[in-house]
């Protein structure tokens, strides 16, 4: 795994370097560090911001949307905390950075998740069950 971080690193510092270059040699802008990393960062923040924005007014159409939407929102929360832990043990040597332990954690959030799913199915087939008999005897009756 620290292979990966540092492969992607190293990509990250490319690309700060182009940036660097198309900017401030090419366009003659001039930026600071911290004026690059206030724009770019800017930009990609707004960007994903209109991207997710829309996912989700799309996605809060469907059936049981807002919990598709709490569930990614979840989820990607949950990404960015297993791979925070793993960096951390690895800055402390408390521990031992491995891909496999982030991905252990995703799979019991995704089990714990498919267990109140399966809790929330039951629960609603019991009350379809529930609405057909009362219906029923409602029938029955007149």
């Amino acid at each position: 795994m620290k292979d990966g971080i540092t492969f992607i690193v190293e990509i990250v510092n490319n690309i700060h370097d182009i940036l660097i270059v198309i900017l401030n040699d090419i366009l003659g802008l001039q930026m600071t560090d911290k004026d690059m990393h206030f724009w770019i960062m800017g930009f990609i923040g707004i960007f994903t911001f209109a991207c997710v924005f829309v996912i989700s007014k799309w996605l809060s159409k469907f059936p049981f949307g807002i919990q598709l939407i709490a569930f990614l929102y979840t989820l990607t929360f949950m990404v960015v905390l297993v791979f925070a832990i793993e960096i951390q043990q690895a800055i402390t040597n408390r521990g031992n950075m491995e891909f496999i332990d982030a991905i252990i954690g995703m799979w019991g959030f995704i089990a714990l998740f498919l267990v109140y799913v399966g809790i929330v199915a039951f629960f609603m087939i019991i009350k379809l069950i529930v609405g057909k008999f009362k219906r029923n005897d409602d029938d029955i009756e007149m």
